[in-house]
């Protein structure tokens, strides 16, 4: 049971005669003439290479100093294996030895790319071959080989667990792990490595505290034994651990190094994948202790590889800073890594990856107000002023003040208000270089690949913007949109960016939304339940702000000819959009009754709906109902069904067409999340439908007298002469 991978690897070896492998392995000639306990002394005391040297001398010598070449030996019809020697001169040995060395470094650079990581050799091993005069079969090396990393996961098991078990006594045992992560000689130095390297992992993400380190001068201080042995130790973990982060990034090298050049077949795939790792060890201390000493390193390290080229280490890192905003309650990580991230994104004049800026929508700003911030500084300095008009203070008044203002900075602190404003201050400035960031990119590069992600941003937190900045942004991006070179999903980022702010302080501005509209309009039926799937949850996010918590200021024209326009939609989407579209429509229908006119299949007006025409204003949408539901009656999916009845049933709370409790009370997003089949599952599970047998009516056809008698007599060979059928004219010839 070996591995094909293993079997390529270890015929490559025998061919390379790599038998760096089979040190502890002894080959001896068979020897009639000596017993079997001498051969075992022998076998154990004399090594390989003196063997090898012995039986060489003697064959030199009966040549009389000739000289020879070693071949395979070969098994004759007698069943006994013997040598053969060939005498050659040493033109021909020579120049025999570098056709085989080139031919070997041949076949070592294809074998290279196809290697994995159980599958290493050292290059630098080649140069010492050990020759011998037995063939070793590959199972006697995938054995040794197993044998070798048996041991040495053995050795890592225990130095890890002695560090666990007592760390103080027990901080050596770092060195010998951290020489290890160093490269050997070894043909099995990758696995070795990363074993060592992911068992520091484990080890440091256990001892290392929540707390950073910081060394202490111990001139003219004097510390009880309990605390010397504590700092005695903090200071030996601190410097391992600088140790490890200076290893893994050495291996990590390669992969900033390949992203620079672009050389791929200079580039070894198993150290590639030894960086990874090293790149998984990075993110991972960095997610678990982000407030410990070097994680402001780390950051700086790690991020300039979202824009690496392999796309599994843009997504490692990119998870790792997503965590890390997620999850940063002090805010100043945070605030270096978008710093950080602007500085690189500047530099490289927005031609970055996506992940570089698709990081950005994990940050936790919502509830920051940039305009609040101005307003309080504005109201704060006219107070101040006020005061002074007013009180002329005294020098003792001024002392006064100074200390009731002292005393309540402390009542501030042990109440921990001071922490919050320091964090809200902290995420203020976050907020403004992400914007900062979206308006370069929307000004410098409205072409660039990242455009998307950062009308998703903009689209996120519009809400955040200045007010001063609200005209500048509408115009830009409707020029965008204007110029044509948008995709869908681009559109739609774009039409949600204005309608989140006109959510907020927007409204006093005079802008008017209708081009947007129409934009949003024309784009709904270019989603469907195909590759345009994954935009479908952008049209319900814009749909429930315009219909439902923006619907004030909707004409019921406009709001009509939507909700007809997004019932066609429900017919073309997966079930858990179709449902999201279906409860957008119930809460329209609850919270008014201008939709109702699309349920009277009586009601006639001024002109018939025209589908074609791209503005909502024009289209008579009044004039039509919604006959969609009636087809949604009939969906295979069972909550589809129950919802189309109830609305066709004018959304009743009780009786028929009612609604069972549990899906009444879930919003449009929880329906379409609730009900999602990206997991391969029905919820509920539909049926197997059941088998119904057509039972054939009996065909009694009853053919009028005359028609019978001109059929008879028409000429069929001649009537299918000139390949197709006059009809008229046979009919006239025929009578």
């Amino acid at each position: 049971m070996v591995e094909e991978d293993d079997l390529n690897f270890l015929n490559n070896a025998i061919s390379n005669k790599s038998y760096n492998l089979l040190k502890q392995i002894r080959f001896n000639e068979i020897d009639k003439d000596i017993s079997e306990s001498k051969k075992k002394k022998i076998e154990n005391d004399q090594p390989l290479e003196e063997l090898y040297e012995n039986n060489v001398s003697k064959i030199v010598e009966a040549t009389g100093g000739k000289s020879i070449r070693m071949l395979l030996p070969i098994k004759t019809h007698d069943g006994f294996i013997k040598k053969r020697i060939i005498e050659e001169d040493n033109t021909i040995l020579d120049e025999g030895e570098n056709e085989d060395i080139n031919k070997n470094k041949g076949e070592n650079k294809e074998d290279d790319q196809q290697e994995n990581d159980d599958t290493e050799i050292d290059m630098d091993t080649h140069n010492n071959l050990q020759v011998t005069d037995k063939p070793v079969s590959i199972v006697e090396l995938l054995a040794c080989r197993e044998e070798i990393l048996k041991a040495k996961r053995f050795k890592i098991g225990i130095l890890a667990s002695s560090i666990l078990e007592n760390p103080e006594l027990k901080s050596e045992n770092f060195n010998i792990l951290l020489k290890m992560m160093d490269k050997q000689t070894s043909e099995v130095y990758i696995t070795i490595r990363k074993l060592a390297m992911v068992s520091l992992l484990e080890v440091f993400k256990d001892l290392l505290p929540s707390y950073s380190i910081h060394e202490i001068s111990q001139k003219e201080v004097k510390l009880k034994k309990d605390t010397l042995a504590l700092q005695k130790y903090e200071v030996t973990l601190l410097k391992n651990y600088k140790s490890y982060l200076q290893r893994l990034e050495k291996m990590i090298k390669i992969l900033r190094t390949h992203t620079k050049s672009g050389n791929i077949q200079s580039v070894n795939e198993q150290e590639m994948q030894l960086g990874e790792t090293a790149v998984s060890c990075l993110c991972e201390l960095l997610t678990v202790h982000p407030y410990f000493n070097f994680s402001i390193n780390i950051a700086n390290y790690i991020l300039p590889l979202l824009d690496n080229k392999r796309s599994s280490v843009r997504e490692k890192v990119a998870q790792c800073i997503s965590q890390i905003f997620k999850e940063d309650k002090r805010g100043q990580l945070s605030l270096t890594i978008v710093r950080k991230l602007n500085q690189y994104i500047k530099s490289r004049k927005h031609s970055v990856y996506s992940e570089m800026i698709a990081v950005l929508l994990a940050l936790r700003i919502k509830d920051i107000n940039l305009d609040k911030e101005k307003e309080d500084e504005i109201k704060q300095k006219k107070l101040m002023s006020h005061k002074k008009r007013i009180l002329a203070l005294s020098r003792r008044e001024k002392k006064k003040n100074k200390k009731l203002e002292e005393v309540e900075k402390e009542m501030l602190e042990t109440k921990g208000e001071e922490n919050k404003q320091a964090k809200h201050k902290i995420l203020t400035e976050i907020t403004s270089i992400v914007f900062t960031i979206y308006f370069r990119i929307l000004k410098q590069a409205p072409n660039s690949k990242v455009l998307s992600v950062c009308l998703e941003g903009l689209a996120k937190f519009a809400h955040c913007i200045n007010i001063n900045f609200y005209q500048d942004l509408v115009n830009a991006i409707d020029k965008l949109i204007e110029e044509g070179n948008l995709g869908l999903r681009e559109q739609l980022h774009c039409v949600q960016c204005i309608f989140t702010i006109l959510s907020g302080q927007a409204v006093a501005l005079n802008i008017d939304p209708y081009r947007f509209y129409v934009h949003l309009y024309k784009n709904i039926l270019k989603v469907h339940c195909g590759r345009t799937h994954s935009e479908t949850e952008i049209v319900l996010q814009i749909l429930l702000q315009i219909l439902i918590h923006q619907r004030r200021r909707i004409t019921q024209t406009r709001m009509v000819a939507f909700v007809k326009r997004i019932s066609t939609l429900a017919l073309q989407s997966q079930h858990n959009a179709t449902l999201g579209t279906l409860g957008i429509i119930k809460q329209v229908m609850q919270l008014g009754k201008a939709a109702h006119v699309l349920l009277d299949t009586d009601c006639t007006g001024d002109g018939h709906y025209q589908v074609e025409i791209e503005e909502p204003d024009y289209c008579n949408a009044h004039c039509t109902a919604l006959y969609e539901l009636v087809a949604l009656q009939r969906h295979y999916h069972s909550v589809v069904r129950q919802l189309a009845k109830n609305i066709t049933y004018t959304t009743p709370t009780s009786g028929e067409g009612s609604l069972t409790a549990e899906i009444a009370k879930l919003s449009p997003q929880e329906l379409y999340t609730e009900y999602d089949p990206s997991g391969v599952a029905f919820k509920p599970a539909v049926p197997i439908p059941k088998k119904s047998t057509v039972k054939k009516a009996s065909v009694n056809y009853s053919m009028n007298l005359e028609f019978e008698k001109y059929v008879n007599t028409v000429d069929i060979d001649n009537l299918f002469a000139d390949g197709h059928v006059d009809f008229y004219e046979a009919c006239k010839n025929n009578l």
